[in-house]
């Protein structure tokens, strides 16, 4: 999932408005920016196809036929993401390079409904798949014989596509009349209003999106807990330690986001006040709602990153390159010792220097 929903000014953000359908800048907007989304569509793709590469790899490698399973969650949330940059990221450009003006780039209003499916599709996918990495890694743990008896690569990949079909016809459902794909705040990204009750459908989809969300956040860390507690012992393995830091970039990234829309729903707001909002450039907004409205940017910008960092969480935390980094750590270890005891080798002369002539001196005073 890829939405940006602020420019970049002069090093800066700048929130644009919408006026009858359009985007439109404040006073303080003079220019607008497309380097923000270009550099993060580059980096995404670049650390999803390396990421991809070296899934292959693994997964052709015999020694690495117990944990198949696991690449191929890694490869298929890799590969998800990769799409989702190719089919979201050119329209973000585009919205960019039409001055935000949204309606020049999707003058049918097809474009909107297919950002939005996107949105939800691969936003829920990475989430669930999380969730399915957490269960295969404790049952490897925890049921190693009735892993390798009945968790074949076969199994896996009916799986996926089982989770990959379920999460699609979620998103399908506001096309066929179960809310409505709306654009949000500042209008450039697509998506079912949160709080709005007055298309039919839209408070159950956002209520489910969230509570799906939530619960396989959930999962992720009950099974999580499970793989930790039964690792204790035992040396941690790549696989356990790549999935943390997976559900911690998924936790960080989605959490915000999915607890602010249950709370917009609880309190019926939408994002469509700050509109009104940030519209009134003559008046001075309530500092309630300034901040809910930024805290709403902040959220996005943290969700937008998810696709980003997970490709780049399996490629730091690769064996081989944590290897490296703890053989470089005991090398600065050992480089401090040497430099400490180096400078306590001549306090210790002076100490062994000093002392008969301290303890000749006392005995001169006690004669």
């Amino acid at each position: 999932m890829r939405f940006y929903a602020a420019h970049s000014v002069g090093g800066g953000w700048c929130i644009g408005t919408l006026h009858e359908g359009n985007i439109t800048k404040n006073s303080s907007c003079r220019s607008v920016s497309v380097g923000f989304p270009i550099a993060m569509m580059v980096t995404g793709m670049v650390g999803n196809s390396l990421a991809l590469i070296l899934v292959y790899i693994s997964y052709r490698k015999k020694e690495n036929q117990r944990k198949r399973s696991f690449l191929l969650c890694i490869g298929s949330l890799a590969l998800t993401d990769l799409f989702g940059q190719l089919l979201t990221s050119p329209i973000v450009i585009s919205v960019y390079r039409a001055d935000l003006k949204w309606d020049r780039i999707d003058s049918s209003g097809y474009l909107c409904p297919f950002f939005g499916v996107c949105m939800t599709t691969f936003g829920l996918y990475a989430l669930f798949m999380a969730s399915a990495m957490a269960i295969e890694r404790a049952t490897a743990i925890t049921n190693p014989h009735w892993y390798s008896n009945h968790m074949k690569t076969s199994v896996t990949k009916q799986a996926l596509t089982v989770i990959w079909c379920l999460v699609l016809l979620f998103a399908l459902l506001p096309i066929v009349g179960v809310g409505k794909y709306t654009r949000q705040w500042p209008g450039t990204w697509c998506f079912i209003s949160a709080g709005d009750r007055e298309v039919p459908g839209n408070m159950f989809f956002a209520i489910t999106f969230a509570a799906l969300g939530i619960f396989s956040l959930l999962v992720t860390l009950s099974f999580r807990h499970v793989t930790v507690l039964k690792t204790v012992e035992r040396l941690t393995t790549e696989t356990v330690i790549q999935l943390l830091g997976i559900m911690c970039v998924l936790l960080i990234c989605w959490s915000p986001l999915l607890v602010l829309m249950l709370r917009m729903i609880s309190t019926q707001t939408s994002s469509h006040e700050c509109n009104s909002i940030s519209g009134k450039t003559n008046l001075v907004p309530g500092r309630g709602n300034h901040l809910n409205c930024n805290f709403f940017l902040t959220a996005i910008r943290l969700a937008s990153l998810n696709q980003i960092l997970d490709p780049w969480v399996y490629l730091l935390l690769r064996e081989i390159l944590l290897r490296k980094f703890c053989i470089m750590a005991n090398a600065v270890s050992n480089c401090s010792m040497e430099v400490r005891k180096d400078t306590q080798t001549p306090v210790l002369l002076i100490q062994i220097v000093l002392l008969p002539t301290n303890r000749c001196h006392t005995e001169n005073k006690m004669a």
